[in-house]
């Protein structure tokens, strides 16, 4: 039993004040097959618990700490005064990191996104939705990314359907640095129509204004990704707005790559 529980593939799932999807989160990681725990950062913090003892991290969504001052701002904060060296050795030992909504926009206010190559400072932002409120609703996503992304590596361009829920999503960068994202690689799923094209901007298909239509984005190696839809909310077709079939629906995949990619190359 001991070598069991040793064997096994242990992803923390990360809660703050605020927080309100850990435990779909976890539930989600379970499933997948990994033994998920969910840690309050304060924890971490005062050294009881190790991150590095974990085989992949995921920042869930809500609105940690209130979003005061702006969405992920103050948890982000922590992290980078408390903590940062775990959470940089962990990202650069190419562990899995996956940050939801407000995890993505913590891993963009850390610079863990785009990438460490990009800086000490944040490059990026996930800022308010263009029309200034919050969008609580289906979209639809296509997968991009050329096989960088450890998360994605099954889904070949299909077209997926997730949920939002977010005041702050709406990504936003400079030109060259937009530029050095597609450049690499690192776009994961853009917004688009139920047929597959483009939104090109337009609402209700691109909720929030994303320039390119942006609804996630990888790191330089593939190993960490920030994505507005929540993932965990489309595990199975019972949560759909329709029933399509029994099983698993589009967000299942991401929590399963993840756990394969630990097993064939962290375990």
């Amino acid at each position: 039993m001991e070598g069991d529980l040793e064997a096994m593939i242990r992803v923390l799932v990360l809660r703050a004040p605020g927080t309100n999807c850990d435990k779909e989160t976890a539930r989600a990681v379970r499933e997948a097959g990994a033994a998920a725990e969910i840690i309050h950062v304060k924890k971490l913090i005062e050294g009881t618990i190790d991150l590095l003892d974990y085989d992949g991290l995921v920042i869930p969504g809500g609105f940690s700490y209130g979003d005061r001052v702006r969405a992920g701002a103050i948890l982000s904060a922590k992290i980078k005064s408390k903590l940062w060296d775990k959470f940089k050795e962990f990202a650069e030992d190419t562990r899995p990191v996956l940050g939801i909504c407000n995890g993505f926009q913590v891993l963009v206010e850390l610079g863990l996104l785009p990438g460490l190559s990009y800086g000490d400072e944040p490059v990026a932002a996930l800022v308010p939705n263009t029309l200034a409120r919050f969008e609580a609703r289906w979209v639809y996503l296509k997968h991009v990314n050329r096989n960088k992304c450890i998360f994605t590596r099954s889904l070949e361009n299909r077209v997926l359907r997730m949920p939002v829920a977010h005041a702050e999503g709406r990504f936003m960068a400079a030109a060259d640095i937009v530029k050095r994202i597609i450049e690499n690689d690192q776009i994961v799923f853009v917004y688009v129509k139920p047929d597959g094209s483009l939104a090109m901007g337009e609402y209700p298909y691109n909720p929030n204004g994303s320039m390119m239509d942006i609804a996630a984005i990888c790191n330089e190696r593939g190993n960490v990704m920030g994505l507005m839809p929540h993932p965990e909310r489309a595990i199975y077709s019972w949560q759909l707005p329709e029933k399509i079939s029994d099983g698993y629906a589009d967000g299942f995949p991401i929590f399963r790559e993840m756990v394969d990619y630990i097993r064939e190359n962290i375990k």
